[in-house]
């Protein structure tokens, strides 16, 4: 997985009735776009750093 600042991160509900959160990566703490990043959730605002796992997208933001 690979992003960059200002990609839209989609994380898949893994149980019945969880729904999808999209984040903004804010910041990417890996090497070369890679986890952890430091996201923002667009549902609540809350921050966290974070290693998506297989249940997670990378939405790469349109050139501008």
């Amino acid at each position: 997985m690979h992003a960059t600042v200002g990609d839209t991160l989609l994380v898949h509900g893994r149980v019945v009735g969880q729904h999808d959160r999209t984040a903004e990566v804010l910041e990417v703490l890996g090497p070369d776009g890679t986890p952890p990043y430091r996201v923002r959730f667009n549902d609540d605002g809350h921050e966290a750093v974070m290693s998506p796992g297989p249940d997670s997208v990378v939405r790469h933001k349109e050139p501008s």
